[in-house]
C-alpha cells in the first residue's frame, strides 16, 4: 500500500476517545453516552427509527382481524441471513400472539428473491383459506405480487428495510425503514404486539446485512449478542457448537464469518428453510441433524466459491477502470455474490457477476465505498425484469438477449462516477498518536467499542518514526509477522496477521511508520497491550 493512500480523519488535538467518536458520525454528549450504553430496542421510539406509526397500526388492525377470524397467515421472507432470522422472529411472534400462521423460505433457484405471483398462487392453492401475507426483508418492489394478492384476495403486510423507489406498491400497510434491518424490523414489529423474543437473530440479521454498527443498529448488535452468548436456542447451540466458537469468543467477527454464511449456506445451495427449521426447532435430535447437514453444505459452498474465484480472476482485466462485469453458464447463482465480494476485495472495483440462462440470467453486484450499486442498475431497469438492492450490494434478474447491451450501458453511465479518487483503496486513521499514549485505560475503552464493523470500524492509529527493533515470521507456514517496535523508550510488540511478504522490506534497525488497532494479548497467564499491524511503511 502506497503511504500517499493513508488518510487521517481527524487531526484535532482532541481527547482520543472523543476523536474516535466523533470519527463515527457521533458528535452529541447524549449520542457518546448512548453509544457506550446503548438503549435496549424495546425502548426505541418509532419515529427516531423512521417507521410509520399509523402503517403499523393498520397492520395490527388486520392481525387482529386474523386472529379473531382464526385466518390462515403465511410469514414470506427470504433466503440470506437476515431474512431467515426475520422470518423466525416474525413467526415465532404471530405464532405465539395466537395466529394460525405458517412461515415460507422461497427456493433461489425456482422462485428468485422476494414475493411473487407465481409463489402466490402455489401459496393459495395449498392453503385455500390463505387471507393475510406479512412479508419480512422484501416486498417494497413487489408491485406485480401485491396487485395479484387483491386479485387472489390476500392483504398483504409488507415489513422491509430495501431502498424504495418513488411509488410503492398498494399493499395494506407497508412497515418501511432503511435503518435497521430485516430481522431487527421484524423484532420491532412483535415488539408493537407485545411480544419480544428473538433478539439473539435480530443480531445475527444486523450484523450479517452489514448495517452500520452505531445508534439503533448497535442496540440491536451489541445487546443481541449478550442474547446471543447465553441463547437456550437448541439449533444455535449446535451450531455453535459445529463451529467451534465458545460464548466468550461470540462477536461480529463471528456473526459475520463463521455463524452467517453457515445460516446462509441453505439458501446459496439448497432451500433456506432448512436454516429456518434450525433456529426454531425445540427438538435436540433434529438440531443436531440440521447443523450438520448445514456445515456440510458450508463446506461444499466454501469449494465452489474457490473454484469460481479462480476462474473469475483469470478474466479480470487488471487495467481498466469500470465495473468488473463477468457472466457465466458455469458460475452457480447460489454463490456469484460472494464472488462479486472477493472481487471487489482483490480489485478494489465494484463488481457484477452473472449466473447466466438461456433465457434468463441472475446477476450479483458488490461496491465500493463512494460508488451506489443500486442506483447503478436501477437507471437501466428497462432492460432488466426485476431488480433490488443496498448501496453496496444489489442484485437483477435480465433476459439473457440483453445482458451485452446492458454491460456497455451501466458501464458507460459508471464511467464519469468511477474516478481515481473514488478507486483508489484508502487506508482510514483515526488519529495519529505517540506511544505515550498507549496505556491499559486507553485499551480498555477501546474494548467497550466492539461490536465494531461497518460504520463503527476498530479504532485505528497512526504512529511515525518507531524503530523495528526485532522481527519474527509465526505460525506453521510462517504467514504471519511479529514485530518488536520502540520509541522514544517504550516498547510495543506488534502483529501483522497473513503479513509475512512485508518481511522483504523490513530490516531490523530501520524506521517505519505503523498503522494498527491496540489489543489485549493473553498468553501463559500474562495479560500485555498488543499492536495489531494494519499497514506499514518503512523509510
Amino acid at each position: 500500500m502506497n503511504k500517499k493512500n493513508w488518510q487521517i480523519i481527524n487531526k484535532n488535538n482532541k481527547d482520543i476517545i472523543d476523536i474516535l467518536l466523533e470519527n463515527r458520525g457521533l458528535n452529541s454528549n447524549k449520542e457518546k453516552e448512548i453509544f457506550f450504553n446503548p438503549i435496549h430496542p424495546k425502548d426505541l421510539k418509532l419515529k427516531d427509527l423512521g417507521i410509520n406509526k399509523l402503517e403499523i397500526n393498520k397492520a395490527i388492525k388486520r392481525i387482529n382481524k386474523a386472529k379473531n377470524q382464526k385466518e390462515k397467515v403465511i410469514v414470506y421472507g427470504d433466503y440470506d441471513a437476515d431474512g431467515i432470522s426475520a422470518t423466525a422472529i416474525m413467526w415465532e411472534a404471530l405464532h405465539k400472539y395466537g395466529l394460525d400462521v405458517l412461515p415460507y423460505i422461497p427456493n433461489r433457484f425456482s422462485e428468485g428473491y422476494g414475493i411473487n405471483p407465481a409463489s402466490l398462487q402455489s401459496l393459495k392453492k395449498e392453503h385455500p383459506g390463505l387471507k393475510l401475507i406479512v412479508t419480512v426483508d422484501n416486498g417494497i418492489a413487489a408491485f406485480p405480487a401485491i396487485k395479484d394478492a387483491a386479485r387472489l384476495g390476500i392483504d398483504v403486510i409488507i415489513t422491509d428495510h430495501h431502498q424504495k423507489e418513488k411509488k410503492v406498491p398498494k399493499a395494506l400497510s407497508i412497515v418501511h425503514t432503511t435503518q435497521i434491518c430485516g430481522s431487527a424490523l421484524a423484532w420491532i414489529f412483535a415488539r408493537e404486539l407485545g411480544i419480544y423474543g428473538g433478539l439473539e437473530l435480530a443480531a445475527i440479521g444486523t450484523i450479517a446485512d452489514q448495517m452500520p454498527l452505531i445508534r439503533a443498529n448497535r442496540s440491536f448488535a451489541k445487546l443481541g449478542l449478550k442474547e446471543l452468548s447465553r441463547t437456550k436456542r437448541v439449533g444455535l447451540l449446535e451450531l455453535l457448537k459445529d463451529s467451534g466458537i465458545k460464548d466468550k469468543d461470540l462477536g461480529a467477527y463471528e456473526v459475520n464469518y463463521i455463524i452467517a454464511p453457515r445460516i446462509n449456506s441453505m439458501g446459496r445451495l439448497a432451500n433456506g428453510i432448512d436454516s429456518l427449521r434450525l433456529l426454531c426447532t425445540k427438538d435436540a435430535k433434529r438440531a443436531k441433524d440440521l447443523s450438520s447437514l448445514i456445515s456440510k453444505t458450508n463446506l461444499e459452498r466454501q469449494s465452489m466459491v474457490e473454484k469460481t474465484i479462480k476462474e473469475v480472476q483469470n478474466k479480470v482485466n487488471k487495467d481498466d477502470n469500470t465495473i468488473i462485469f463477468l457472466s457465466s453458464e458455469s458460475y452457480h447463482e447460489g454463490i456469484i455474490g460472494l464472488a462479486a465480494g472477493k472481487l471487489v476485495e482483490e480489485y478494489y472495483r465494484p463488481a457484477i457477476v452473472i449466473s447466466k440462462g438461456k433465457k434468463l440470467s441472475k446477476g450479483s453486484a458488490r461496491s465500493i465505498n463512494g460508488f451506489n450499486i443500486i442506483e447503478a442498475i436501477r437507471e437501466h431497469s428497462s432492460l432488466l425484469v426485476a431488480h433490488g438492492g443496498h448501496v453496496m450490494a444489489a442484485g437483477f434478474t435480465i433476459e439473457t438477449s440483453n445482458l451485452e447491451k446492458f454491460q456497455k450501458a451501466i458501464n458507460k453511465s459508471s464511467k464519469k462516477l468511477l474516478t481515481k479518487d473514488i478507486l483508489a483503496r484508502k487506508k482510514k486513521i483515526d488519529c495519529e498518536i505517540d506511544f505515550s499514549a498507549i496505556n491499559w485505560k486507553l485499551s480498555e475503552k477501546i474494548k467497550e467499542f466492539e461490536p465494531t464493523g461497518l460504520g463503527n470500524p476498530s479504532p485505528t492509529f497512526l504512529t511515525k518514526d518507531v524503530e523495528i527493533k526485532d522481527i519474527k515470521l509465526l505460525g506453521k507456514d510462517k504467514s504471519h509477522l511479529k514485530l518488536k517496535l520502540e520509541k522514544n523508550n517504550l516498547y510495543f510488540d506488534a502483529v501483522g496477521f497473513g503479513m509475512a511478504k512485508l518481511d522483504k522490506n523490513l530490516q531490523t534497525g530501520g524506521r517505519a511508520d505503523l498503522i494498527y488497532s491496540i489489543e489485549e494479548n493473553s498468553w501463559n497467564g500474562t495479560k500485555n497491550i498488543q499492536l495489531k499491524i494494519k499497514d506499514i511503511n518503512q523509510h
